[in-house]
């Protein structure tokens, strides 16, 4: 059989145009994996941010390292998670090991106190499942620490001291949880019924049956009406109610009110840290991890077997003490003036 010479150059130009076309959809293809992958590799962070987030840090540091406060390492993985109804553990399986990426240090550091450690520091990585947005990010930084001897009033003077010696014209105003509530909302957080609180969060476009424990109406009026009025600088809450206690002593306040020696610092309306005067007493802790290890259950949420380690060393006794937590990614997100955590991270989610 003859193939005429017209008849192969055809053949030859489809085949040609052919193999032009997979040559050009592999080049469109590469392009778009260059676009869509290739350009995330840079960081999240510009490079001069980057230099002055490591002045901050080292100035955090030194802050503590001057003062006598032993910095410690602990580990960020663990055996245990946490059962608290609004926090979620990474958790890590292998054919060997079970664990989760803890959400701080504080177990850890609970323990080194009751083996007599003293004042401790600890400046690392923390973890927690869904907090991802501007203000939030699922790794973050965290500066905690504790002092020995100290109750919540002496540690809130110490961390007022720390900010402002990296931002020295910050102003600094201390008050308590209620008398922000009643100043921006009328309402007394401690005395207020339910059923009132339920009709103020109604009222105020909120979801009455989301928001029916005390704990979500107080968190809910607090967002939307007293956290967007705290004045610019550092702003000091302590005296919280009795169900946002946590790890928390509690006393009488000045009206004989049962309220949590618990404090929260804000700077420029973002909350920054909360710390407590620590609770000493094994069994009321125990009581609290059960009740929130029910509160997860109630809702259909993954629950975890108590911190038998951390109860262990209340049993043996923690000293009394006062301990906070410092976001430092938020910190030096709003030192610099910037808008996002993402923009003072070198890696955030989003380039992970």
């Amino acid at each position: 059989m003859v193939i005429g010479f017209e008849l192969i150059l055809d053949l030859g130009s489809i085949w040609v145009a052919r193999e032009i076309e997979k040559v050009s959809i592999k080049l469109i293809k590469d392009l778009l994996m260059t676009t869509e992958v290739g350009s995330n590799w840079q960081p999240a962070a510009e490079s001069a941010v980057l230099v002055e987030r490591s002045r901050i840090v080292a100035t955090l540091r030194a802050f503590l390292t001057r003062k006598g406060v032993l910095e410690v390492e602990v580990p960020i993985l663990g055996s245990y998670s946490v059962n608290d109804l609004y926090i979620d553990s990474f958790e890590v399986l292998s054919e060997r090991f079970e664990g989760f990426l803890q959400t701080s240090p504080e177990s850890y550091m609970k323990r080194l106190l009751a083996a007599g450690s003293g004042d401790i520091f600890a400046l690392g990585k923390a973890f927690r499942v869904g907090e991802i947005g501007v203000n939030h990010n699922p790794e973050f930084t965290l500066l905690e620490w504790y002092r020995v001897g100290w109750d919540e009033h002496e540690l809130m003077a110490e961390l007022a001291e720390l900010v402002t010696s990296l931002r020295p014209s910050l102003g600094c105003l201390t008050m308590s949880y209620q008398d922000a509530f009643i100043q921006h909302l009328g309402i007394d957080p401690h005395n207020i019924c339910l059923s009132n609180l339920q009709k103020h969060v109604s009222s105020r476009g909120g979801n009455k049956l989301s928001v029916e424990s005390r704990f979500d109406c107080l968190n809910y009026l607090f967002t939307i009406g007293v956290e967007p009025r705290l004045p610019e600088g550092l702003v000091f809450l302590y005296d919280y109610p009795e169900c946002h206690a946590a790890f928390a002593q509690l006393h009488c306040n000045r009206e004989g009110q049962w309220v949590s020696r618990r404090f929260e610092v804000y700077l420029n309306r973002l909350e920054l840290a909360n710390g407590y005067f620590e609770l000493t007493d094994p069994e009321e802790q125990h009581r609290r991890f059960v009740k929130d290890r029910q509160a997860r259950i109630t809702i259909n949420k993954q629950t975890f077997g108590e911190d038998k380690s951390a109860l262990a060393a209340l049993h043996e006794g923690l000293p009394s003490c006062s301990g906070v937590a410092l976001g430092v990614d938020r910190l030096i997100m709003q030192l610099l003036n910037k808008k996002s955590i993402q923009q003072v991270m070198a890696f955030s989610w989003d380039k992970r």
